[in-house]
């Protein structure tokens, strides 16, 4: 088992931040993933591979993961870096980890709201500049200040939850007994059912059904491995959404 150093802690807590903080190109659809994020703690961390695949068992509880109308259910990237952190530096197996994540994620969500909460004061600092005709200032409101306030709400905890939580993690784990581990690599396992379920729920619906059973029956019989399917997969898509209003025109 190892520790996490300052500088480690520091960089996560900076990936932390870039993958929350709304910045172009980065955030919701890319480094916010377990998978994407997780894969980075374990570079930071010096061991990739097990980032990756700690990594990518947090993002099957994730799925399914919707954020409408400003609301944040769970923090994925809070879970995928911290519990791929705590997987690393407490040499934990991906489904023990991930009955960690799941819970630091559902923490996370007070940075969230936190946020949305003091953000209007920005709004009103915009308005002043505009009032004031300065507006050459507009984006210290719109860009510069929200997120420096990202970084110190986000970044600095996250950071230094990695630096001293990984010690207590490690002594919270070898205080377990054999029993308790196995009662955590349970619930791990059965996490990702939940995932999986409550992603069924949108997309097994409808004419969408068909291609679910179509999907399986391709992955399960063709040999294919996941690039080549999700190539078949977007030309399907593709030749559905042309074709279907076609069809309409003609009925």
């Amino acid at each position: 088992m190892g520790g996490i150093s300052v500088v480690q802690a520091a960089l996560l807590g900076i990936v932390y931040f870039l993958a929350i903080g709304n910045l172009p190109f980065v955030g919701l659809w890319s480094l916010q993933r377990p998978l994407v994020c997780g894969f980075i703690t374990g570079i930071i961390l010096g061991d990739p591979l097990q980032g990756a695949m700690v990594g990518a068992t947090i993002n099957l509880v994730y799925l399914g993961f919707i954020s409408a109308g400003g609301s944040m259910p769970a923090d994925m990237a809070l879970a995928g870096i911290l519990g791929t952190a705590f997987a690393i530096a407490g040499d934990l197996d991906a489904n023990t980890a991930l009955s960690l994540a799941v819970p630091i994620g559902l923490l996370g969500t007070i940075v969230w709201y936190g946020r949305m909460t003091l953000d209007p004061i920005f709004v009103h600092m915009a308005d002043r500049y505009i009032k004031n005709d300065e507006h050459h200032k507009i984006w210290r409101a719109n860009v510069l200040f929200p997120q420096i306030m990202a970084l110190f709400m986000a970044g600095v905890p996250c950071a230094l939850a990695a630096y001293y939580g990984a010690s207590y993690i490690t002594g919270f784990i070898d205080a377990l007994s054999g029993t308790v581990m196995t009662i955590f690599r349970v619930v791990g396992q059965m996490m990702p059912a939940l995932g999986i379920a409550i992603t069924l729920q949108y997309i097994f619906k409808g004419e969408a059904r068909i291609f679910l059973f179509f999907g399986f029956i391709i992955a399960v019989y063709s040999g294919l491995s996941l690039l080549p399917l999700g190539v078949i997969a977007a030309i399907v898509a593709v030749i559905y959404v042309q074709l279907k209003p076609k069809v309409k025109e003609e009925l």
